[in-house]
């Protein structure tokens, strides 16, 4: 798989400030919250677990939402007689490229599918990565919740930690950061439950952003598929535990009659 970069500077620093509050949290909930109250008895060790894991897959998935090819049609398709009525030309790219692809002019070519540009990512959101999109989402909703549950969990719940060192500069500051933390937590929560509320509306009506942004028609065939069908066409896969596994391959899914509501 070889990685797609966007020369984008605005796009480097969106992405940069999501690194750096993942590196942030990633230091200061460790230091200040989770190793003292484990070493004290106050927590368990699969809580301490969870939560690195949980971190490891919010990366993860951040990194492969945007280095990952978003869906750029072929340079030269072979495009059969019979399926030629479902490619159209881009006047941009004077390139042919199939039925609900759009052009993106930050990435400088035409992604399949194309949901939105996310500055955040620094990459497009298309329909070979849009499962990596909404892992990202889920998994920054989990470290988010989980963050600010700890925090509250320390600053109200929890006994005091007798082994702290005031002298340090985390020791100090311990406050602050922790507030800092929190508000982060807050303001990650709110954006990014918003915005899985309109990927998932999308998704189980089959329209884009793109195209409800422009009122244009989804697929046409079907107006409501079941939730099953929807993440599995998305994610390439039936096996649903594969839906949360970042590092793989997507693969095209075949429509399954089954899965339809037809309304």
């Amino acid at each position: 798989m070889k990685p797609h970069f966007v020369k984008d500077p605005a796009g480097w620093l969106c992405f940069s400030v999501l690194v750096g509050i993942w590196l942030y949290n990633s230091m200061v909930i460790p230091k200040l919250v989770l190793l003292p109250h484990y070493h004290e008895g106050h927590l368990p060790g699969a809580v301490v677990v969870g939560y690195f894991i949980a971190s490891a897959l919010c990366v993860a998935a951040l990194v492969r939402a945007s280095t990952a090819d978003p869906g750029r049609p072929p340079v030269d398709p072979h495009i059969p007689p019979s399926e030629q009525q479902h490619w159209t030309l881009c006047r941009k790219c004077e390139a042919m490229r199939p039925k609900r692809s759009h052009h993106c002019r930050r990435c400088g070519h035409c992604v399949r599918r194309m949901d939105h540009h996310c500055p955040w990512i620094n990459n497009c959101v298309g329909e070979d990565n849009h499962w990596l999109f909404l892992q990202l989402c889920l998994y920054a909703l989990v470290l988010s919740l989980f963050t600010l549950l700890l925090v509250v969990c320390h600053s109200f719940y929890f006994q005091p930690v007798t082994s702290s060192d005031q002298e340090t500069f985390t020791g100090r500051h311990e406050v602050g950061l922790l507030r800092a933390s929190g508000l982060m937590s807050v303001l990650m929560l709110a954006g990014i439950s918003v915005l899985s509320w309109i990927q998932m509306s999308g998704i189980l009506s089959d329209t884009t952003m793109i195209e409800r942004a422009a009122q244009l028609p989804g697929d046409g065939s079907v107006t409501r598929r079941s939730w099953q069908f929807a993440l599995s066409e998305v994610c390439g896969t039936r096996w649903k535990v594969l839906w949360l596994v970042p590092l793989r391959h997507r693969q095209t899914l075949q429509a399954r009659r089954d899965y339809f509501t037809i309304v």
